[in-house]
């Protein structure tokens, strides 16, 4: 059992939001617990240290979950520091689960949000992704937004740090200015997860493909896709196939991976280091040369 000092103070935190009884619980981590209750739930208590963090994921699950189309834990309750929400069982992941994913990923892309960069309701405007800051500014098109907001701020930091060189700032910043032209089509904002790497897809117990810890907000649909490609999912190509079924993408999107990823690259760089700037330059470099 654990108490407040922790900060986690599972067993209570649960007890609280769930109106449960507690029966037990588990650390995972330095800020993650399982908490079994009374009447068969098992929930999760997740603390956050970065002010709004918490916030922002329990706004942006419940964002999620309102478009009813790729399964999403349920939000117990949260408070600055902590949320509180449904454990998912998890499972194999299969091709038809893969498939099903896709479908259902197209369906939360289509119900859209007010603009590019809009937090979700209740959301604050500077939110995480992961640990590193992430601000929700609403911009008017796409290309720019990109720019201004997700690429060139973790490029400036990237720099500031040393883990980008001030002589390779320019190989992104060509991209930047470019972005009109390498963009593809217009698309209307899409509702995005915002943080979809492998690791926040967990495949459930019931046959569905779940998704945890977003940085929800309004973008383009590319990015989730591009984010899938950028550490690998199971089956993959099963997603895409049942994701291009429901919705199919604007052609060359396979040719605009690399540009989507630019920013979890760069954010990757900010966080973690010189390698994934080496990733970030040859993403700008692959989007340059295209």
């Amino acid at each position: 059992m654990w108490n407040s000092s922790d900060g986690l103070d599972a067993g209570a935190v649960a007890a609280r939001f769930t109106g449960g009884r507690v029966t037990g619980q588990r650390r995972l981590s330095g800020v993650l617990a399982e908490v079994a209750l009374d009447d068969g739930r098992v929930v999760m208590v997740k603390r956050g240290d970065q002010d709004g963090a918490v916030r922002a994921e329990a706004a942006g699950l419940r964002w999620l979950a309102d478009a009813r189309a790729v399964r999403v834990p349920v939000v117990y309750g949260q408070d600055e520091r902590r949320l509180v929400t449904d454990r998912v069982p998890d499972g194999p992941p299969t091709a038809e689960a893969a498939v099903r994913f896709g479908r259902e990923l197209a369906a939360l892309h289509a119900a859209g949000a007010p603009a590019f960069g809009a937090a979700p309701p209740g959301g604050p405007q500077d939110a995480w992704i992961g640990l590193a800051p992430m601000r929700n500014v609403p911009g008017p098109d796409w290309p720019r937004w990109y720019a201004e907001h997700r690429v060139l701020p973790y490029l400036r930091r990237a720099v500031d740090l040393g883990t980008v060189r001030a002589t390779e700032a320019p190989v992104v910043e060509r991209v930047c200015e470019r972005l009109p032209e390498l963009a593809g089509p217009a698309e209307p904002p899409a509702r995005l997860h915002g943080d979809l790497w492998n690791g926040n897809v967990v495949w459930g117990a019931d046959g569905h493909a779940w998704v945890i810890d977003p940085a929800a907000h309004g973008g383009h649909r590319e990015s989730d896709l591009a984010m899938l490609h950028l550490f690998g999912c199971p089956h993959l190509e099963r997603v895409l196939e049942g994701y291009q079924d429901a919705a199919p993408l604007a052609a060359g999107w396979r040719e605009r991976i690399a540009l989507h990823q630019l920013f979890p690259l760069l954010v990757h760089a900010v966080l973690f280091g010189r390698g994934y700037a080496e990733q970030a330059l040859t993403a700008a470099r692959t989007t340059a040369s295209g």
